[in-house]
């Protein structure tokens, strides 16, 4: 018997789909592919199997509850409702897109071709649907509770993320705030700075760190402690600024440092154009942090929930 509650399938398009969008017909994508030595036929394959995997994931709710399909570019303006089950169809950055824009619902990733990604946040198969989404309904399936950052605008506008928050210039040039963590305070001038999830840990802020330690143990002559990410679940941020610049007026004595919801982290913009905040790696998707802005960000109240 098919359930009351809603199923939301959230989907990306694929490689193929985003060329015919951009040139038009599947001979202009080819043309275009093969004409910089790319091999057409790993697209197709690609496409392929995912629209496969969506059928199966498409039949398997459609059987068991009402469905809406979701493609990711229209979350930010989609309500979800209290007890909608979400699907999120993989990579794992559909995951992290939608976690963001829910409120407690439950959230199922499927990787929809295994031999191609890795899927660190889509632990079923498309085929795992059907039992998956039984015992989610009957509230029998456990979660992973993952820790969101918030980013608070003095306007009034906010931004959360899943993985982290990149506060800084808009183009490859020096971002300038002024930047305070408790009572430390300094003026700064960088290439900006991220502001890390437990989840987002092990991705960006990773290599940031990674590439900071190999400097300096490369300064040192000896090797520096491996670095450690940050449970999914902490109760804490991390930031790190990128590339600080000394200077008579700006310092590099806050760079690095944790952030939780009785230590916030306020930025203060001294950009007068070009200022942004974006979260997840979505560029086109951001707030303009230009002088006068004053951004407060810290743990955000909504907690993530991954089926497990």
């Amino acid at each position: 018997m098919a359930s009351e509650r809603k199923a939301v399938l959230v989907t990306r398009r694929t490689r193929l789909e985003e060329l015919i969008a951009r040139f038009h017909t599947v001979a202009q994508a080819k043309f275009y592919v093969e004409h910089l030595g790319a091999d057409f036929a790993d697209y197709e394959a690609e496409h392929a199997t995912y629209l496969t995997a969506r059928q199966i994931v498409e039949a398997a709710l459609a059987r068991r509850c009402r469905v809406q399909k979701l493609e990711r570019s229209y979350l930010p303006n989609y309500l979800f409702a209290p007890d909608d089950v979400v699907i999120a169809l993989g990579q794992d950055g559909v995951v992290a897109n939608t976690l963001k824009y829910l409120d407690q619902q439950p959230l199922v990733g499927v990787n929809p071709d295994p031999t191609r990604f890795d899927g660190v946040l889509l632990p079923f198969k498309p085929a795992d649907v059907v039992r998956v989404l039984d015992a989610v309904l009957a509230d029998k399936r456990p979660t992973r509770s993952v820790t969101l950052a918030l980013a608070k605008l003095s306007d009034g506008q906010t931004l959360r993320a899943v993985n982290d928050l990149f506060i800084g210039p808009k183009t490859h040039t020096s971002a300038r705030y002024e930047i305070q963590l408790g009572e430390q305070r300094e003026v700064q001038s960088s290439s900006g700075l991220i502001v890390s999830t437990g989840l987002g840990s092990t991705a960006w802020l990773r290599s940031i760190v990674t590439g900071s330690q190999a400097i300096v143990g490369a300064r040192a002559g000896a090797p520096i402690e491996a670095y450690r990410p940050i449970p999914w679940d902490s109760p804490t941020l991390r930031f790190a600024v990128r590339e600080p610049f000394p200077s008579v007026s700006t310092g590099t004595s806050l760079v690095y440092g944790d952030v939780d919801a009785d230590h916030p982290l306020t930025l203060h913009s001294r950009m007068a154009e070009n200022g942004v905040i974006f979260s997840d790696g979505l560029e086109n998707d951001y707030l303009q942090f230009n002088a006068g802005i004053t951004a407060t960000v810290t743990v955000d109240d909504r907690v993530g929930r991954l089926i497990q």
